[in-house]
């Protein structure tokens, strides 16, 4: 992984892509966080390969990727390699497996951007994937059932382009792991092979620190974000969904093993400059569980 500049990853991202484009973009996952609590401070640097574009929302999504990757294209970026994803599919291609979206900028292979969609108003469960047909060839746009938090009330950064909000991005994760799933991560994170539960719930540690950083008393205000954004996506489900929601969260705090993967992948990751110990990102979690998840679990009794 690298350490890159999340304001100046963002105003590059944000100057590649067609300017009616922009507003169908929310960038999640690392470089989002980054943005939102380091500022602007060149010395505040995010480690990691990605950046992670959310095509939103999902009825114009597959237009809107079609016309930000050949702009893309275009402009010279180019695919990732990869020995098995290294080139684009035909019509032939099942859709799952079609290359996702994954480009590098001219003259630099030190990270890439991602694309992905929305998931749909229907309700689809687990891991999704949608065609995307452009000049170049077929690929595949991934989405997640979880995902569709990340658009209540993104923030629209000065370069056009929207980021998540840490707490839902937090609460997408949550949910997408009620467990610790057998799951590895498709590559390494410093030189490791690690779960993708303890990555994803490390995330979740790891934007309550740095919100904690900023706020002390910043979690108390998520249980009832929480809500209302549960209640406006799964109107049907919102109560279940506030009492599974810290399953997972809980299962890994008390896993040292799992905690320690955890901490890894955020010291070489969102937490690269701070390097805590499972034992202080652990804290970070029980206090997490004791301002947002308790107050969330007793909101859908109410």
């Amino acid at each position: 992984m690298n350490l890159l500049s999340p304001h100046e990853i963002l105003k590059q991202v944000a100057a590649a892509l067609p300017e009616e484009c922009r507003a169908a973009v929310i960038v999640i996952g690392s470089l989002a966080a980054g943005y939102r609590y380091f500022g602007s401070d060149p010395a505040s640097l995010v480690q990691t390969k990605d950046v992670d574009c959310m095509l939103s929302p999902h009825i114009k999504a597959v237009p809107a990727g079609k016309a930000v990757a050949e702009s893309l294209f275009r402009a010279n970026w180019q695919m990732r390699e990869d020995a098995k994803w290294g080139a684009p599919g035909t019509a032939e291609t099942p859709v799952e497996q079609l290359p996702l979206v994954r480009l590098h900028p001219p003259g630099s292979s030190e990270w890439f951007i991602e694309l992905m969609v929305s998931p749909p108003a229907t309700g689809a469960r687990g891991k999704q994937f949608v065609r995307l047909e452009t000049e170049r060839g077929h690929f595949g746009l991934c989405s997640f059932q979880y995902l569709s938090l990340v658009e209540v009330q993104p923030i629209v950064t000065e370069y056009g382009v929207a980021i998540a909000r840490p707490e839902m991005m937090a609460l997408a994760n949550l949910l997408h792991h009620p467990v610790i799933g057998p799951e590895n991560i498709s590559g390494l994170i410093g030189d490791r092979g690690l779960r993708r539960s303890n990555k994803d719930l490390g995330r979740v540690l790891a934007l309550a620190f740095l919100a904690m950083r900023e706020d002390e008393d910043a979690l108390r205000g998520w249980a009832g974000a929480w809500v209302e954004a549960l209640q406006g996506r799964f109107p049907a489900e919102w109560a279940t969904l506030c009492t599974v929601a810290g399953q997972g969260l809980r299962v890994l705090l008390e896993s040292p093993a799992d905690m320690e993967e955890a901490a890894h992948s955020c010291a070489n990751g969102l937490l690269a400059s701070y390097r805590l110990t499972p034992q202080q990102l652990r804290i970070a979690g029980l206090r997490l569980v004791q301002d947002a998840v308790e107050p969330l679990e007793a909101m859908a009794r109410a």
